[in-house]
């Protein structure tokens, strides 16, 4: 009888079964176990009871649980499309100008990735501090009139934790784009120059074309990091002045564990797991279009 060479299809799925254990045990399984718990009023201590969809309902009805996840639609802003405006134009004027280190370059803009967030937002609570490094700053330069507490102002604080998403997420997105203009052949840019381009168009005709793999993997990346902070609103404002930067990673904590509304927390959890999905779903198809 005559078969194709190789082990059969079934002794494949063999081999592919412990990484699947691990994965189901460690990802799919708290999954489906917080999709039971969103489903039950529950403090984490008593007999939970049914509520069915009504916690999610929740979410959409409750103004603060909609105005969390508004904030973490505004962090994208700062965390992925300012980054990946900032680190295109970075990357494209050292992959252009040829600077000298650039080893060296690439090693010190993305040193804040390998920093722990927690360390980061300390140090910046100390920078946004009323008698702080900005504010000392802004009064040496003539415009003392413009400080304040930063994280304590309800119209800056959202704005302030977002800046120090930019500034730790632009890194890795210049790192991302620098590696994608490095494989670009200089046939192409020959061209663009003898059809008269100049630096612009030869960017946007030439550069941005070839990078749009690593577009979507850095826009992918920081989205994610977006939807999912936690820490740095943790330590820099706890969600405060009010509620004017909670976000939805925020809340899951803050109802689990100090409100005792763990059906609700579950919820919130299941909901930013699906917005994620969706996000990130659409940002592939995008890019695999656009590459097609």
């Amino acid at each position: 009888m005559n078969r194709p060479p190789g082990e059969p299809r079934r002794v494949a799925y063999l081999y592919l079964l412990p990484a699947f254990a691990v994965y189901a045990a460690f990802l799919l399984y708290p999954i489906g176990r917080a999709v039971q718990l969103s489903l039950y009023d529950w403090d984490g201590l008593s007999l939970g009871t049914w509520a069915g969809l009504g916690n999610y309902v929740a979410i959409v009805a409750d103004e603060d649980l909609r105005a969390a996840f508004g904030h973490a639609f505004v962090l994208m802003g700062f965390y992925a499309l300012l980054p990946l405006a900032i680190g295109l134009m970075l990357a494209a004027v050292l992959n252009h100008a040829k600077v000298r280190g650039l080893g060296f370059f690439r090693t010190v803009v993305f040193l804040p990735q390998v920093v722990a967030m927690v360390v980061v937002a300390v140090a910046w609570r100390q920078v946004y501090a009323s008698d702080g490094s900005l504010n000392a700053l802004l009064e040496a330069v003539g415009l003392g009139a413009l400080t304040r507490g930063w994280l304590g102002d309800y119209t800056f604080a959202l704005p302030a934790v977002g800046v120090i998403g930019t500034w730790f997420e632009t890194g890795l997105v210049t790192v991302l784009m620098l590696a994608g203009m490095s494989k670009i052949a200089p046939e192409l840019y020959e061209a663009a120059r003898l059809d008269g381009a100049g630096a612009v168009r030869e960017f946007f005709a030439v550069t941005l074309p070839s990078v749009r793999g690593e577009i979507a993997v850095a826009l992918t990346l920081t989205v994610i990091a977006a939807l999912r902070t936690f820490d740095l609103v943790y330590i820099t404002t706890e969600g405060g002045p009010g509620t004017s930067t909670s976000v939805p990673s925020y809340e899951v904590y803050h109802r689990a564990f100090q409100l005792g509304q763990v059906g609700s927390a579950a919820a919130i959890g299941v909901t930013l797991t699906l917005v994620i999905f969706a996000i990130s779903f659409v940002i592939n198809r995008f890019a695999d279009r656009s590459t097609s």
